[in-house]
């Protein structure tokens, strides 16, 4: 187990790692004409500047556990704390599960509010075209040129592939073979049905019954080892995820000439890794838990971009799904190899 949180944890940090360091390689926020441009001022050459507080890493540190701790769970719910209320949750959750029968009905009362949340939340999912179709022509009302926009949203998604890229053709592929010393190329060949159903299904869920069924069956990996290493994965185990959410909120705050600093991106790192973490393995849950990294690094008011980014998450949703279930595929493999190999 100590293998496997090890390696989810490493992997994961790396995939936020090189979703910074490529967003801020290409840019591609900076080819957007609402780039700090107010085309309503001065015939559209006003500039927007957005100051930001130069915070040192300490700052950052003591800004993330003041978030991460309220003095009110529902101030910080009405403020949009997401990572108070996460962190609460997390502890609760902690606490319930060692309650016994004590908590037994607490649990019973939180599976049906859990059940009628969801009904609500699919009657609003009905209007989920209207609300989208409505802030993409704000967004697009608000631009100067349309054009400049559209290549904007292409080169972001020309950044987000080629940090996924880097992340299931390198990193992770180089990895196992540093710790193994095999081929990753069978890895790569056995989980390749698990791959294709990760890109047509978009859940890592969804995928982990043909995951499993590669692992044992095509690779021969130990079943209990499969059975553990896998299914956590699918829950926290999110590398396609987390790169993704640390690079769209770098390129949001491009988008509006907003200077993201190192104390800023030391807090979308860390956040970046929660928020992974705490993704469902459903189609797109990344954007949800993407106004948490928002929220903490102060950009809460430019949300409504998640709008643009939505356009084009169909696809590049399920390429991060792609890689998230090859995160968990090498993951086992090491973990099956550790496990048989003597010391």
């Amino acid at each position: 187990s100590r293998i496997t949180f090890g390696y989810y944890l490493l992997t994961t940090l790396t995939a936020v790692l090189i979703g910074v360091a490529i967003v801020n390689i290409i840019r591609p926020g900076k080819y957007s004409s609402t780039a700090g441009v107010d085309c309503h001022k001065e015939g559209g050459k006003g500039i927007v500047d957005h100051p930001q507080h130069e915070q040192s890493a300490l700052e950052s540190i003591l800004q993330i556990l003041e978030q991460a701790f309220p003095s009110n769970l529902v101030g910080a719910a009405a403020s949009m704390n997401v990572l108070g209320v996460v962190s609460f949750s997390m502890f609760f959750g902690f606490v319930l599960s060692g309650a016994g029968e004590d908590g037994r009905a607490i649990i019973d009362l939180i599976d049906r509010l859990n059940r009628i949340v969801t009904r609500m939340v699919e009657i609003v999912l009905k209007l989920t075209p209207v609300g989208v179709c409505s802030l993409i022509a704000a967004s697009i009302a608000d631009a100067c040129d349309i054009a400049e926009m559209a290549k904007a949203i292409a080169l972001y998604m020309v950044t987000v592939i080629v940090g996924l890229s880097i992340q299931g053709l390198a990193v992770l592929p180089c990895l196992y073979w540093i710790t193994t010393r095999k081929s990753p190329l069978v890895v790569l060949r056995g989980f390749t049905a698990a791959f294709v159903t990760a890109f047509g299904t978009d859940s890592s869920s969804a995928t982990l019954p043909v995951t499993l069924r590669c692992a044992t069956g095509t690779l021969g990996l130990q079943e209990s080892i499969a059975n553990f290493v896998l299914p956590l994965g699918a829950t926290i185990n999110m590398n396609g995820t987390a790169l993704y959410e640390a690079l769209t909120v770098i390129f949001i705050a491009q988008r509006h000439n907003v200077t993201v600093d190192m104390g800023q991106t030391f807090i979308i790192v860390i956040t970046g890794t929660m928020a992974a973490v705490g993704a469902a393995a459903i189609p797109s849950a990344g954007l949800v838990t993407m106004l948490m990294v928002l929220q903490a690094v102060g950009l809460s008011e430019f949300a409504s971009d998640i709008a643009l980014v939505i356009t084009v998450d169909w696809l590049l949703d399920r390429i991060r799904t792609v890689v998230n279930v090859e995160g968990d595929a090498f993951g086992v493999a090491l973990v099956d190899h550790m496990a048989t190999t003597p010391d």
